[in-house]
């Protein structure tokens, strides 16, 4: 069975949930390798939890040398490593950071690339993604016809699958080039922790629009009730409510939960394209005529500083 690499998200040797997910699609194509690039002391951890989760053998790769570096390198160790293995798809998280490396390895490699995947099946043995396109208005179904598949995949596109994988490490050593360490990175600082999700990542997200009137206190509340990320609308975010890493659009981050929970937003069209492949939506909105109810699965005309706060009280007591 041919390899399948993933490439490893992770924060200091913490795996994040998308390279679960990848896995888990990983599976359906081949066999899983999973691809580590960084502290060597962080390695066998983030081994251990690929292989928790079906990775058949864990690529690690020191990255002494690359640390400090924008993604060139990373696309350089990918492309190394497709070299020898000659893997039958190659997967990675749909983040900024991951798009880019998919491009720059697909340049390499000299192979088709699709981004964006909000599934991925296969059909007659070859990868077949799902994407959402024109603002969320179609699905479009796209393979591969050049090359080795890359595919850069949506959080939330799979169910994380427990399940050993052999798990066997190999320590990779890839020659760097000076082109690819042309651009260095001078200063980082990190973002002030909320204790909730990551947005993008989250499988459930609250987001509060224009009819917050500026007052998230209803919306956070009943995040962090059921541990989902806050997001918020374009008017939001404009009115400099919550920053723009709040913002949930077209203009912003486009996220896909199990749940989504749209309270005082219209649901303008720009606000739709970032959302509305999310499985299950519920709106809180005054204006029964408001575009969101439209596209819900749940609808509640009503007050958000009403409705909320009722339903935060609700699910305590019933977590209790």
């Amino acid at each position: 069975m041919s390899e399948v690499l993933v490439l490893v998200d992770h924060v200091d040797g913490a795996v994040r949930k998308p390279t679960l997910e990848l896995l888990a699609i990983a599976k359906r194509i081949g066999s899983p390798s999973a691809v580590f690039i960084g502290g060597a002391d962080k390695a066998d951890a983030a081994a251990e939890t690929v292989k928790g989760y079906g990775a058949d053998k864990v690529y690690v790769v020191d990255d002494a040398e690359i640390k400090g570096y924008l993604v060139a390198p990373k696309a350089e160790v990918l492309a190394q490593i497709a070299a020898q293995a000659s893997p039958a798809a190659i997967l990675v998280p749909a983040s900024g950071e991951g798009k880019e490396i998919a491009g720059r390895l697909a340049i390499k490699l000299e192979s088709g690339l699709i981004t964006d995947a909000v599934d991925v099946q296969v059909e007659d043995g070859v990868p077949v993604t799902t994407q959402s396109v024109f603002a969320g208005s179609y699905t479009a179904k796209a393979k591969v016809t050049k090359g080795t598949p890359i595919i850069a995949v949506k959080p939330n596109a799979a169910a994380p699958e427990e399940g050993a994988g052999a798990g066997a490490v190999e320590q990779f050593s890839a020659e760097i080039s000076a082109a690819a360490k042309s651009a260095q990175i001078v200063a980082s600082q990190p973002r002030q922790a909320t204790g909730r999700p990551e947005l993008t990542e989250a499988a459930i997200v609250v987001s509060g629009g224009r009819g917050t009137g500026g007052d998230f206190t209803a919306v956070e509340a009943l995040a962090d009730s059921l541990g989902a990320a806050v997001g918020a609308s374009r008017a939001a975010v404009d009115s400099g409510w919550k920053p723009h890493t709040f913002q949930v659009g077209q203009t912003g981050k486009v996220v896909s939960p199990q749940l989504y929970v749209a309270n005082g937003i219209s649901g303008a069209i720009q606000h739709r394209a970032g959302m509305q492949t999310s499985k299950t939506i519920v709106a809180v909105n005054k204006d029964e005529e408001a575009p969101i109810f439209e596209l819900v699965d749940f609808g509640v005309v009503g007050d958000l500083h009403t409705v909320l706060p009722a339903a935060t009280a609700e699910i305590e007591k019933r977590k209790g």
